[in-house]
């Protein structure tokens, strides 16, 4: 190659410069077009730092009050979402419509149960009577609004052992949703002689979405009821609480579920059957209580499940709740005891004296039993067997595990009945226990036994139970006996009920 061509190739702008100036050099020109680039980069940068302060103080003096309004905003969207979601537990008792099956004929007989809990101007809802009550009486104020079903003579109903009044009750639900009343989140459906203890309907209802297809209650305490009904429904007595939604779905088919299920018995089945079309499962509660049991329910309540207490039902059927009270002034004294602190109502807790060999079993606000012995926690659980079966009058069976009370005295816990109870401050109670003596059982004779036998009261204090808590897993809360130990006899025994210390167990030695 020779040098001209090589100095070609080195050069490349050898041939611009030519035709530009064949005077000036590359190396010039280079230098030149670095500093205009230069000074129109510097003279931009400082443009524009000068528009951006210039843009601000403008803003800032056309609007100080901007960013605390952004920032409101903000809070205010914040707000508003935490309000949407705490919507779902805000159920209150005036989104409640209660559907109460009943008769012109028996209503005065049976008012007083549901005078128990009913609260004029608070809970809505209606009694659904056959017809009209005789004009010559007037109307309780104490007892809800009545209204009368309409005619169901057109409907089918084939079972041969039933009552036609079950067509005109599993209209109720129908009829209450057609009266179009605003702000109605649950139907809740009940009997006459059904008890409900309104705050723990409340609490169970607010655990779900109300805007969701939800159908609520529980089944029957003996299996042969179940059987003979269904597993899949919630029993009509022990009340049950259908979600607006579900409502609403309900209605349009259930007319033609009645004549579909003619040959059922009760008005619980007929819309359960509605419900299995819809597609819809009963969501099970453990604190609504049919009661289909005989004799005397001490048993199933002093060993109530860790649940709210919600509702009962058939009363009429069994013993009194509390010896030597008729059952309504029973109810009475359970909801003013009830009252004090709804949701600890009948919860267990139980808890051992290691220094005497002790046991005792609480079911809060109804009873104690003092066993002067260290029983396993399986014992104290379950339920003793002081119920016979509703339809056969049997031992068994039933949904839930019992043990036979013993005939022998020395085998028996003490028992004891709540006697008087009191607020101590804002969130404290403390409650005192009577020992019951039955006049026609034997005492045990047995030494071991002479010092729980001198033991006459039982003072029980505890925390009030929050609310809250049932949102939480279920657990039974724990308790400790305060005072005991000594040789000597005493007649009142303290004990404190708490929430459980991490890893604490009711496990005797």
């Amino acid at each position: 190659m020779s040098p001209s061509s090589r100095e070609n190739i080195q050069d490349p702008f050898k041939a611009w410069k030519f035709l530009v100036s064949p005077s000036i050099k590359a190396s010039d020109i280079f230098s030149l077009f670095m500093k205009a680039a230069l000074f129109i980069f510097t003279v931009l940068s400082i443009y524009i730092l000068f528009f951006y302060a210039l843009s601000n103080q403008l803003r800032f003096n056309a609007c100080p009050q901007c960013d605390n309004k952004l920032i409101t905003q903000r809070k205010f969207t914040e707000n508003e979402n935490a309000t949407k979601k705490i919507t779902f537990f805000d159920t209150n008792v005036s989104h409640i419509l209660f559907g109460i099956g009943g008769s012109a004929k028996t209503w005065n007989e049976r008012r007083h149960y549901c005078e128990l809990w009913w609260r004029p101007n608070v809970t809505r809802g209606f009694v659904w009577l056959d017809e009209k009550p005789p004009e010559n009486e007037t109307w309780p104020e104490t007892s809800p609004a009545y209204k009368v079903s309409k005619d169901t003579s057109m409907f089918k109903y084939t079972s041969w052992y039933g009552s036609r009044a079950a067509v005109r009750l599993a209209r109720i639900v129908k009829e209450n949703f057609e009266l179009g009343l605003d702000n109605v989140r649950w139907f809740v459906m009940g009997d006459d002689d059904t008890v409900f203890f309104l705050e723990n309907l409340i609490t169970v209802l607010a655990k779900y979405d109300h805007n969701q297809m939800y159908y609520i209650g529980g089944n029957s305490e003996s299996v042969e009821q179940d059987v003979i009904h269904s597993y899949t429904m919630a029993f009509g007595g022990g009340g049950f609480a259908i979600s607006y939604p579900l409502a609403k779905e309900l209605v349009r088919i259930l007319d033609g579920c009645i004549d579909r299920y003619a040959s059922l018995y009760g008005s619980d089945q007929k819309v359960q059957g509605c419900m299995a079309e819809i597609g819809v499962p009963v969501t099970k509660e453990l604190g609504f209580h049919q009661i289909d049991i005989r004799l005397n329910p001490y048993g199933l309540l002093a060993a109530h499940p860790i649940a709210p207490l919600v509702s009962l039902h058939h009363l009429d059927y069994v013993q009194p709740i509390f010896p030597h009270l008729s059952q309504k002034d029973s109810l009475k004294k359970m909801i003013d005891v009830y009252k004090m602190d709804p949701s600890r109502m009948l919860q267990h807790s139980f808890c051992h004296d290691l220094r005497r060999n002790w046991s005792v079993s609480i079911a809060w606000g109804y009873t104690m039993q003092l066993y002067p012995s260290l029983e396993t926690a399986k014992r104290l659980e379950t339920a003793y067997l002081t119920f016979k079966s509703w339809r056969s009058w049997g031992d068994e069976p039933f949904t839930f595990n019992t043990q036979p009370m013993s005939q022998n005295p020395c085998e028996r816990p003490i028992v004891y009945f709540v006697d008087q109870i009191k607020e101590i401050g804002k969130d404290k109670t403390l409650t005192s226990y009577k020992r019951f003596v039955n006049e026609w059982d034997k005492e045990c004779n047995s030494t071991g036994y002479a010092p729980a036998l001198a033991v006459q009261y039982f003072n029980v204090s505890a925390s009030k139970f929050k609310r809250d808590l049932w949102k939480s897993a279920p657990r039974r809360q724990c308790c400790e006996i305060m005072n005991g130990g000594g040789g000597g006899k005493s007649e009142l025994i303290r004990v404190k009920i708490r929430g459980c210390k991490p890893f604490e167990s009711v496990t005797p030695p």
